[in-house]
């Protein structure tokens, strides 16, 4: 079937043949999500794969951000309502596994901060390509809450759990260049470089038979969904706990302060 990818509003969807693009796009945000973005992730990924004429998908940031996670604004909402909270954690595991039943080769162009949700979407794609000064993190546990998107099942996988205990425990960035020794992404490339060396791997996957590239990415997945299904239920339950918590909303007037000042 053709998907019609035109009503997409937050996110922005590129046709370039068989390879379709989607970007973030709030760069004066640095592509923070917030409820719109976060609505149209829900179903992006499914399309995709429904999507006869997309055979390879990228996700991007447009300015200087893959995305810098949750929109700030929206978090202090969430943490005052208890209905939203909770939506917004069934609106995420819909993300999550949309992207772990994603048939299609999904590869992450990424520059700047890849933080929190925005660093989840990046690690669920099959090929990461950063800058060398790119960074990952998954603060989640800094501003109070539990890993609930998707770090607490992918750090581990892509890295051990001793050294995802490290990141995932204290939030602590690392850039692109120390990510890609440790596994965690695919490639480096310099920012002038990057659009080319991305492309050259959408090449690489392209001139693969696309039955064997699909399936075999679905034999791959097939692992990590059985550990998904004990680790997503866990950390999304205790994630809608932690989002209400009065030390959650401490951490956001903080960012708040810090912000505005």
């Amino acid at each position: 079937m053709q998907v019609d990818f035109g009503r997409y509003e937050a996110l922005v969807v590129e046709r370039d043949g068989p390879v379709l693009r989607v970007w973030f796009d709030r760069p004066d945000q640095l592509n923070a999500i917030n409820p719109a973005v976060h609505g149209e992730l829900e179903t992006i990924f499914s399309d995709i794969d429904r999507d006869d004429a997309t055979r390879v998908a990228v996700v991007g940031g447009r300015g200087r951000a893959f995305s810098a996670g949750g929109d700030l604004d929206w978090l202090v909402a969430l943490n005052q309502d208890p209905a939203a909270s909770y939506c917004s954690i069934q609106a995420d595991r819909r993300i999550q596994r949309s992207l772990l039943h994603l048939e299609k080769p999904l590869l992450a162009r990424v520059q700047g901060p890849a933080v929190g949700l925005g660093c989840s979407i990046a690690l669920y794609a099959d090929f990461v390509i950063a800058t060398p000064e790119a960074i990952f993190a998954d603060p989640h546990v800094s501003v109070g809450l539990v890993a609930g998107d998707g770090g607490a099942l992918l750090w581990p996988q892509l890295i051990g759990f001793m050294r995802a205990r490290r990141y995932l425990l204290t939030g602590e960035q690392i850039t692109g260049a120390v990510a890609a020794e440790l596994g965690l992404i695919t490639d480096t490339a310099p920012a002038d470089e990057l659009d080319a060396v991305v492309d050259s791997w959408v090449d690489k996957l392209l001139r693969q038979p696309q039955e064997a590239l699909r399936w075999t990415k679905v034999s791959i997945n097939a692992g990590l969904l059985t550990v998904a299904a004990a680790v997503l239920d866990t950390s999304a339950g205790y994630e809608n706990v932690t989002q209400l918590s009065a030390a959650h909303a401490e951490k956001l007037a903080a960012m708040r302060r810090t912000t505005s000042g």
